[in-house]
């Protein structure tokens, strides 16, 4: 998905304008370029550089508007996308600003494509799309690892917002039955420099596994909170600590770390038989092309396979209505959910009308942090 595009900045953010002269589909994005989801907000912004000018024959237009990671700033952002007549709504960065698009979104009955696994109630999420696998599916994929070492009793130090919440209900719903118990449950914010206390009351509980759910290099604290303490039991984490800022941030406290992830990581440790391999190696090849070797994210990841996902359903939405109205609107919505499978960095995504998330069993893979870097487990 290579391509050259102009870049202007404007008071209202940054707009990404072709120079082609054909008609126009208009997309807004939030995400948090400032604050402390920037490190998830920078690399989502990066991936749209790696989208083509243009989808079915039509000229995109793309206005990236900074929501710092702050739901109310996020309502803005998409209320003023509506105003602007755009026909697909792109964001958040993290879950608490997501579900407020979704809101809006849903209200007005836009296209809303998240990079975010957010969960919302049912009826909710009709025009909401993820990119990404929801806390359910991971946690299962944590809690059989966990049976499989022996692991019998678990401690939770994750955050205290709606991204901490859905980690730990489903935690809460699974646990019982993959014959682990949670033994204690301590939270903490985005803002705070310190979970000492926290983890403090998590190891009195003397669990033989802790799972923390944290995002990005925010998730570097409870882990070398945990490592000081000399912490001898198994530490998971969920698909949002995987990024280079954790690394660097926990350094030699990483190692040992366990991270339920997306597989587009680490292509070129995935078995050849994997359908998303192919794709998630070319996104590897260009990401770290266009902003250097190591640089390779799964935030950025979510985002290029909603470039994906555009490519495949605009053509379709194309035959039934033009770009900038309630019908075209609705005929991506319908594309989506009747589409015969969509390849991405993950596998292969089917969404359908009662299946917004769309992903397979391959969408999860075991992380092990290992001299600094990810490897990948069976």
């Amino acid at each position: 998905m290579r391509f050259t595009t102009a870049l202007k900045l404007s008071l209202g953010g940054l707009v990404l304008v072709s120079q082609a002269t054909w008609a126009e589909i208009r997309i807004g994005i939030s995400t948090s370029l400032t604050g402390p989801g920037a490190s998830l907000g920078i690399p989502v912004r990066n991936a749209f550089a790696m989208w083509p000018q243009e989808m079915g024959g039509q000229k995109l237009v793309l206005q990236v508007l900074d929501d710092a990671g702050d739901p109310t700033i996020a309502t803005k952002n998409a209320r003023r996308f509506l105003e602007e007549k755009v026909d697909v709504i792109i964001g958040a960065a993290n879950t608490p600003a997501t579900i407020a698009i979704a809101q809006v979104a849903n209200e007005a009955g836009v296209l809303h494509l998240a990079p975010n696994p957010v969960e919302l109630p049912p009826g909710r999420d009709t025009w909401t799309f993820r990119s990404t696998m929801d806390s359910g599916f991971f946690t299962e994929g944590v809690l059989a690892h966990m049976k499989r070492s022996g692991v019998k009793t678990v401690g939770f130090l994750g955050l205290s917002d709606a991204y901490g919440e859905v980690y730990l209900k489903s935690l809460n719903q699974q646990a019982e039955k993959a014959g682990v118990k949670v033994v204690a449950v301590e939270r903490f914010t985005r803002a705070d420099t310190s979970v000492a206390g926290q983890t403090l009351k998590v190891l009195a509980a003397r669990p033989d596994a802790v799972l923390v759910v944290a995002v990005g290099g925010g998730a570097a604290l409870p882990q070398k909170a945990l490592a000081e303490r000399r912490y001898k039991g198994k530490i998971y984490h969920t698909p949002a600590s995987v990024s280079g800022d954790f690394l660097r941030l926990s350094g030699k406290d990483a190692e040992g770390a366990l991270v339920m992830s997306g597989p587009e990581q680490v292509p070129e440790q995935l078995p050849a038989s994997h359908p998303g391999r192919k794709i998630a190696q070319a996104f590897v090849d260009e990401y770290e092309t266009k902003y250097g070797a190591g640089s390779r994210t799964q935030f950025a990841a979510h985002v290029y396979d909603i470039g994906l996902v555009l490519e495949k359903v605009i053509p379709v939405a194309l035959k039934k209505a033009q770009p900038g109205s309630p019908e075209f609107r609705t005929a991506l919505k319908d594309a989506l959910e009747n589409t015969d499978g969509i390849p991405v960095t993950k596998g292969v995504l089917r969404y359908t009308a009662t299946n917004h998330w769309g992903h397979g069993p391959d969408a999860r893979a075991l992380l092990l942090v290992d001299k600094g870097q990810w490897k990948l487990l069976p």
